[in-house]
């Protein structure tokens, strides 16, 4: 579940902040501000623990859900992970990356990165996407399977995962190259045959017609 509260999230959160309060600008101002400064500001203010600069830096439906005075309390019952989260923040080594998502009425949507001052397509139906938390990982991986795309299931497998359905789906193709050779086994509307490779696929007649039932 997304955090409207920056001050408990991770980076990544915080940076979509930043994005949010530079497109507000970037539409006055017909250029987009750099991130890195609002990051800087969150940072600067988590390490004190200040609870009205943070609550500055929220948007709109957070400084709604949260008020001043809940914020004030969450910044007082995470003061320690604040200072360590904002001195984290400051370090040379610490980077932050700008996104925009667009959603759309079909619950899909259209990730762009900030870069160079440019926003660019990372992520849009079968474009390779780039999740940054599990949750976005899920959202891929149902997207896939709401396509029935076998594309874009591949593309939210793991690297093992991957070649190991790869390496099954080429044994089971190699198996059934010539598959009037293979002894099938017919029981009624029913049928098994064994593949070369170590698989068996079965089958069912359904209206006269036969179908795969199931493989491994």
């Amino acid at each position: 579940m997304r955090s409207a509260f920056p001050a408990l999230s991770a980076v990544q959160p915080i940076a979509r902040l930043c994005l949010l309060a530079g497109l507000a600008a970037g539409c006055a101002e017909a250029r987009l501000p750099d991130p890195k400064l609002v990051a800087v500001r969150y940072a600067e203010a988590a390490r004190a623990g200040d609870s009205e600069r943070i609550y500055a830096l929220l948007s709109r439906e957070a400084q709604r859900d949260y008020g001043p005075r809940g914020t004030q309390r969450l910044v007082q019952q995470a003061r320690g992970e604040l200072s360590r989260q904002g001195a984290a923040l400051l370090s040379p080594a610490s980077r932050v990356q700008a996104s925009a998502e667009i959603r759309f009425e079909d619950g899909e949507s259209a990730l762009f990165d900030l870069e160079d001052g440019a926003f660019h397509l990372s992520s849009l139906g079968t474009v390779p996407s780039r999740p940054r938390s599990p949750s976005e990982a899920l959202g891929d991986f149902r997207r896939a399977l709401a396509r029935r795309s076998y594309p874009a299931l591949l593309g939210v497998l793991s690297a093992e995962t991957r070649e190991a359905l790869e390496g099954d789906l080429k044994s089971l193709v190699e198996g059934l190259e010539n598959p009037d050779t293979l002894d099938v086994k017919v029981s009624g509307d029913n049928a098994v045959v064994d593949v070369p490779g170590g698989h068996q696929v079965k089958l069912r007649r359904e209206a006269g017609v036969w179908r795969v039932q199931d493989f491994d």
